[in-house]
């Protein structure tokens, strides 16, 4: 296997044109994205995207646990330690730059299937979000786990989040909850369910298409390529189905303190429920605070208006410490024991929102002119 971290290739199809493939390939690290990663990603797409030759993309992973376990967080570990509260270049650049790439998926001109396999966690949702076509298999297993290292979702996870049914989106902000399969097409994070024994078939039928180079006609035969591929497949059982009432009553109002009380005052008997109030209690106050601050905020903006937010927003949880506390507990030491600061919502004030959500410097560039 090369050592290269992503690794790029084209499908020869029947009618002529290509399929770009990009493979994530550090499956050893469950291809937690990186900035090496990102940087050559983003100049690929953008290539693929202006060939004509190229009918669409296929964007997969190697190995069998994980599409992609979120982003590379140990560099900026040692950034955050190393600037505290004065400007971070590296996290300028981090960010920019990943939020540039998943933009570009969310407006790729041709269709981009993401095969969602095994773990997709935080930065890896960000990649497969705003593809085209999003495949997961029975092995799925998404998260937006950002609480529990004193982050927000991020990676436009405040614009998608905010668009889930009801108010299914700010619960998995607060809870880090996880989803199967099922629980992801019925967020609006994935677009069908295809077992992963079948993607030799997909690929070999992408390879005999004829494909039009006309985005809405290649959309539509990779649709129907899916579909026949996951045919027949069932479903498993949707805990955000089941407990959508639920979820919906916990999360009700404009109070984030009315909302944690209902949130640590839960008895359940479903196990996946008093995980996400579990987490919820051992969470950062900061990341829950921030996450409904920006629940709140982003209803009507555009994707472009929320990645410039989410940028500075990003860029204040580095100025802070909870998420390099946050990092130490869960990646660095291990010790699953994060001393937050503040301790409780209680201590968090209007001025340390604000604090987050400022201007730093200059827009990044890459940010600046999405529209």
């Amino acid at each position: 296997m090369s050592d290269e971290v992503v690794l790029f290739d084209e499908i020869q199809t029947a009618g002529g044109r290509r399929f770009g493939v990009a493979t994530l390939n550090t499956p050893a690290s469950l291809n937690a994205l990186s900035v090496a990663m990102v940087r050559l990603l983003t100049p690929k797409l953008r290539a693929w995207a202006q060939d004509a030759g190229v009918a669409g993309v296929l964007l997969q992973a190697a190995g069998e646990k994980a599409f992609c376990a979120g982003g590379d967080l140990r560099q900026l570990y040692q950034t955050l330690l190393e600037c505290g509260p004065e400007r971070n270049p590296y996290a300028e650049r981090f960010f920019a730059e990943e939020y540039e790439l998943d933009y570009l998926i969310h407006t790729f001109p041709k269709p981009i299937l993401c095969w969602g396999h095994g773990i997709v966690m935080g930065g890896g949702i960000g990649l497969m979000a705003g593809a085209s076509h999003r495949v997961v298999t029975a092995q799925s297993r998404l998260a937006m786990p950002e609480i529990s290292i004193g982050l927000y979702p991020d990676v436009g996870g405040s614009w998608f989040l905010r668009r889930m049914p009801g108010r299914v989106g700010l619960f998995l902000a607060l809870t880090g909850v996880s989803l199967n399969a099922a629980d992801a097409i019925f967020c609006g994070l994935a677009d069908l369910l295809v077992p992963h024994d079948s993607k030799a078939q997909v690929l070999d039928e992408i390879a005999a298409g004829a494909w039009t180079g006309e985005a809405k006609a290649d959309r539509a035969a990779l649709s129907r390529i899916l579909l026949r591929a996951g045919e027949g497949t069932e479903l498993p059982p949707s805990k955000v189905r089941e407990h959508f009432d639920t979820i919906n009553a916990l999360m009700a109002g404009d109070d984030l303190g009315d909302i944690a009380k209902r949130l640590r005052a839960l008895q359940s008997d479903d196990p996946w429920l008093q995980t996400a109030a579990k987490t919820f209690a051992k969470g950062a106050p900061s990341s829950a605070a921030l996450s409904f601050e920006l629940w709140q905020r982003v209803h009507r903006m555009s994707l472009a208006e929320v990645f410039r937010l989410e940028y500075w927003a990003s860029l204040g949880f580095c100025a802070h410490k909870d998420f390099a506390e946050g990092i130490r507990a869960v990646l660095i030491d291990k010790d699953r024991n994060p001393k937050w600061n503040p301790a409780t919502l209680d201590d968090i004030t209007p001025a340390f929102i604000e604090d987050h959500l400022k201007v730093r410097g200059e827009m990044a560039p890459e940010l600046a002119g999405l529209v």
